[in-house]
């Protein structure tokens, strides 16, 4: 009860600025871990789900620490990337523990690289912290390739990895390097045309993919453990996605699921909120109740899964209320 009571209070601290000092205060200093701050973002009209993303990734420490990292190196050209460094080091480097810091720099950025930002519309959480990821990893991406171009590397060579293939960044180390692997356990039948002889053939194959987060179906009164189940679930291939074979070069049912092979550093859970209705022709929201826990263990890992008894800790939960509603949850 004391601990829900603690994050009670931190949370209105981050809406109520002018009275930050006094619940600090109130709260008492014993509550705010050594140099942490808790800083709320002002909203510009319809910035909500900039800012509680923004505010996630702040207390995803390995990500925090990249970003202020990237602060100290030699200045370049602005970007959403040196924005994002410059308000995380407006954070980090006050000297309150609790209070308000208006964004204006980064938002000004955002609208002015992607126009579907740049108006007063509501938008998605969602769609922002994947357009936020990519572009730093781009940029990142694009930064180690000048230096490479350049001879610039620290040990004088030049880099003679593949052209085609880009370098990870970070940013994929963080979130992204986890590739899912999915595993098909082929069932189909065949048919042959001489003879009409009908036979089974069982193949199972598998392929990688990366992903910067999870995204899992939710239900009425569920749970993140249920949701992540469903995840897993084995998925029958029929109709228009049915599996193509190579052997009888037809179009056959089959069956696959899905499982984490490598953990990330920070695991990152989107809640599908949206649904496409047929009868209504448009995509409505699910304020469904899903409860979360504080600690979580990933057991839809693969055979051959790296450490696939880690436990991660909750360190933020991003619930957007509006006109578009996305819950996420990051794990570290």
């Amino acid at each position: 009860m004391d601990v829900l009571m603690t994050v009670r209070k931190i949370a209105s601290i981050c809406t109520m600025g002018t009275n930050a000092s006094t619940l600090e205060k109130e709260i008492g200093p014993e509550q705010f871990p050594v140099n942490e701050h808790y800083f709320g973002l002002v909203n510009f009209g319809n910035t909500c789900y900039c800012n509680s993303v923004l505010q996630a990734l702040y207390f995803c420490r390995p990500f925090r620490e990249k970003v202020l990292a990237y602060k100290v190196q030699p200045r370049k050209k602005e970007s959403l990337l040196t924005c994002l460094a410059d308000l995380f080091n407006s954070i980090a480097t006050q000297k309150k523990k609790v209070g308000v810091i208006p964004p204006k720099k980064f938002i000004s950025r955002l609208r002015k690289e992607n126009e579907l930002f740049d108006n007063y519309m509501q938008q998605d959480a969602h769609e922002f912290l994947n357009y936020l990821l990519n572009t730093i990893a781009d940029l990142l991406q694009e930064e180690k390739k000048q230096e490479n171009q350049n001879g610039k590397l620290q040990n004088g060579s030049l880099d003679l990895q593949e052209p085609d293939k880009p370098d990870l960044t970070w940013v994929h180390e963080i979130f992204q390097k986890s590739p899912l692997e999915m595993e098909m356990p082929l069932t189909f039948q065949c048919v042959t045309i001489t003879l009409l002889c009908f036979f089974l053939l069982f193949k199972v194959s598998s392929k990688d993919e990366d992903f910067l987060d999870l995204s899992v179906d939710v239900e009425q009164n569920t749970s993140i453990t249920h949701c992540l189940r469903g995840f897993s679930n084995t998925e029958t291939l029929c109709s228009e996605c049915k599996y193509y074979c190579e052997q009888c070069r037809s179009k056959q049912e089959g069956q696959k699921r899905m499982r984490v092979k490598k953990l990330p550093m920070i695991l990152a859970l989107h809640l599908k909120r949206f649904k496409y209705m047929d009868q209504l022709h448009r995509y409505t929201k699910l304020s469904y109740r899903v409860v979360f826990p504080l600690e979580l263990r990933l057991f839809n890992t693969s055979g051959d899964a790296t450490n696939p008894d880690r436990m991660y800790d909750l360190v933020a939960v991003v619930v957007h209320c509006g006109r578009w509603v996305n819950v996420r949850l990051f794990l570290e």
